[in-house]
This record gives C-alpha cells, sequence and structure tokens, in this order.
C-alpha cells in the first residue's frame, strides 16, 4: 500500500483508508444538535465544492432517513456522520425533521415484549 500522485490508498478489506479527522476538518461535534434517530431529508439544494462523503450523504437523503441510518449507509461512526451532516444542514442542503414515535419509549410494558422478543430470538 503505497501512494503516488495518482493513487488511492485501499485496503481490500476496510476500503479507502482516509482518517477520520479529514472527513469533518478536525471538528468533533456538530454544529447542529441531532441524535441517532433524528430523520434528515434533502431539500433539493446542492452546494459547491461538496466533499464525497457530504455528497454521498446528501444521496441516502432524498427521503427522510435518520442519522443512524445515514452512518451505517457511509460506513462511518455516528459523530462523524453527525458532523457530516450538520454541515448540510447549515447550508440548507437537508432539513431535520422530528421524529416520530409509535409509543412512549419509556412505556413499561412495551420494554418488557421487546425484551422478551429478543430473549426469544
Amino acid at each position: 500500500m503505497t501512494a503516488g500522485d495518482d493513487e488511492v490508498w485501499v485496503d481490500a478489506a476496510a476500503g479507502p483508508l482516509v482518517r477520520l479527522y479529514t472527513v469533518t476538518a478536525g471538528r468533533t461535534r456538530p454544529a447542529v444538535d441531532l441524535d441517532l434517530l433524528s430523520l434528515v431529508v434533502a431539500t433539493g439544494r446542492h452546494p459547491r465544492g461538496m466533499d464525497p462523503e457530504h455528497a454521498e450523504a446528501l444521496e441516502w437523503c432524498r427521503a427522510p432517513t435518520s442519522v443512524a441510518e445515514v452512518a451505517a449507509h457511509l460506513r462511518l461512526p455516528v459523530t462523524i456522520a453527525k458532523v457530516v451532516l450538520a454541515d448540510l444542514v447549515a447550508c440548507r442542503a437537508l432539513a431535520t425533521r422530528a421524529r416520530r414515535t409509535a409509543a412512549d419509549p419509556t412505556d413499561r410494558a412495551l420494554l418488557e415484549k421487546l425484551l422478551d422478543g429478543l430473549q426469544r430470538a
């Protein structure tokens, strides 16, 4: 694995070898408050000069998509994905939507049913 002027550093199993801080320009905190279940959706704006990670994130957000799903598709840690998504929100290429929950996440009966289902699997 060497890199000349025109070569890309790639590991067969891991893919391109790019340090995570280069993806976020050294930033570790998103400028917008996002959690794992926050939904983001493309607005139709396409900022100029986007990094590849930003462009790819924008593609995954054509329909409302959770932060966790975007991070998984991009194969990035959630903290890095949040910074990337927050950049897109800041330039109005993405909009955030309140997450929808079908039930109260603190409902004891629901949590017990979930635990029972997980133990059976």
